[in-house]
């Protein structure tokens, strides 16, 4: 499984910015794809997934402000941010996530909300 982010970038803090994941290599039935963050000297924590059936869950601090979809048929999701603050500056990772155990991560792309 390889997953290739892409989207990031630096924004001014109340901007927008958009996020793409794609699969490549083996795919599985009953997947979770979606996003994880980390800051510096934070843990990992959830931004956002998405199951095959459209089932989302997010992040308390994301709710009402980040919107992800994901093709249907496709293991490809998008992330939505709005209304960014300095508090959202991270590195976002896509992660993918299988039934049988398997969870995969992608290299990471920077987003940086500054002014």
């Amino acid at each position: 499984v390889q997953l290739v982010e892409s989207g990031g970038g630096l924004v001014q803090p109340g901007g927008s910015l958009t996020l793409h994941c794609a699969r490549s290599g083996d795919m599985y039935r009953y997947s979770r794809m979606g996003w994880y963050r980390q800051a510096p000297g934070k843990q990992r924590e959830l931004v956002a997934t998405v199951t095959e059936g459209g089932v989302s869950d997010y992040g308390d601090s994301m709710k009402g402000r980040f919107t992800i979809s994901r093709a249907k048929g496709k293991d490809t999701v998008t992330l939505q941010m709005n209304n960014l603050s300095p508090e959202d500056t991270a590195t976002y990772y896509c992660n993918y996530n299988v039934p049988a155990g398997g969870n995969f991560w992608g290299q990471g792309t920077q987003v940086t909300v500054s002014s």
